[in-house]
């Protein structure tokens, strides 16, 4: 025996990583010391800062990568694997430094993983990030045939007086919401299991003015927020807090970057819910507490602001491509007890 007869082809190995040293080496900044091939990828900090501050974000695509992998579609779920860790990061004005994959599989597809690397790139291109290195792990009667999952790791620098917690948030504040691009990497359980169970010929249903088949649109990849953030902080926006809408939706995820004593007052009609989620609403029966806890409905980033600088992020906003709306407002927010004395309901 060898280890190829076991299953790992070590020769395949190396000529992956040959296939994608031009994607790797096309996303280092400056201060990438060396290329691919060390123990560890080596990097200096960008000059300009004095009292540097590192953020790091970890997280994969989840049970997306089931509909990707069943449909050849590779390249989106590795934009989606550097969207959901950069747009974590940002949120606190850090600006991407480098970025780290984690692939394991089965067998080693070239093809496949290739194109799943590609769009890590193309993902760290559109962050301003390196993508610094990684790992590919062949694990024989561990993974299906076929099968691959992927986790993915943010670095970024965020110079200390210019860091953004939430601290400043005050009652009156606006929330800014930033348009997604479909369901980004969330809820794909659910998704799986209303597509399973769904009594309709879903590879009929199309969405949207370019009729996207309803696979395509599922698959749409995540969008990166971080030159709309890079652009509103260099116009001087006075952005107070962000938040990046990933799985538990709205209402788990924006309370996380308010301080203690406030809530947001959302409006659900201030956008127009995109018909993906109506439909996946409706087939899968699913009821209106549970798909706003499940998707993010529309919005992937969210922003608070100052009311009189609200349309002037707006205009930034359509500069990047993407839509916005006030989706809601900051409040005070009260327990149970001070809610009956003052009369407010639930």
């Amino acid at each position: 025996m060898d280890y190829k007869t076991s299953g790992v082809d070590v020769e395949a190995g190396r000529a992956f990583v040959e296939r994608i040293r031009s994607a790797v080496e096309q996303t280092h900044r400056p201060e990438v010391i060396g290329g691919l091939g060390g123990f560890g990828g080596l990097t200096r900090l960008p000059e300009g800062y004095s009292r540097p501050i590192l953020v790091a974000g970890t997280d994969g695509v989840g049970t997306k990568l089931e509909l990707a992998q069943a449909n050849d579609a590779h390249f989106g779920v590795g934009l989606d694997l550097v969207a959901m860790c950069v747009n974590d990061v940002i949120t606190c004005a850090a600006k991407p430094l480098f970025f780290l994959d984690y692939i394991a599989t089965g067998v080693l597809s070239q093809k496949s993983l290739a194109e799943v690397v590609e769009g890590i790139a193309k993902g760290c291109k559109q962050s301003g990030c390196s993508l610094l290195g990684g790992e590919t792990a062949e694990m024989p009667g561990f993974y299906k045939f076929g099968k691959y999952d992927l986790a993915g790791f943010c670095v970024a620098l965020v110079e200390e007086n210019l860091l953004i917690d939430g601290k400043f948030v005050r009652p009156g504040d606006q929330i800014l919401g930033i348009a997604s691009s479909g369901l980004h990497s969330n809820g794909y359980s659910l998704v799986r299991k209303i597509l399973d169970e769904a009594k309709c010929d879903v590879d009929k249903k199309s969405f949207g003015p370019q009729n996207s088949p309803l696979m395509d649109t599922l698959l749409e990849p995540t969008i990166i927020y971080a030159s709309l953030v890079e652009s509103l902080l260099s116009q001087k926006i006075p952005v107070k807090a962000m938040a990046h809408i990933t799985g538990g939706g709205l209402p788990e995820n924006l309370p996380r970057c308010l301080p203690a004593g406030l809530q947001a007052r959302i409006d659900p009609l201030a956008w127009k819910r995109p018909e993906l989620f109506n439909w996946l609403q409706e087939v899968g029966e699913i009821p209106e507490r549970d798909i706003w806890n499940t998707f993010n409905l529309g919005i992937g980033f969210c922003i608070v602001l100052p009311k009189e600088n609200i349309q002037f992020a707006q205009e930034i906003c359509l500069e990047e491509g993407l839509s916005s709306w006030i989706i809601g407002t900051v409040q005070e927010s009260f327990n149970q007890k001070e809610k009956k004395l003052l009369g407010i309901p639930d």
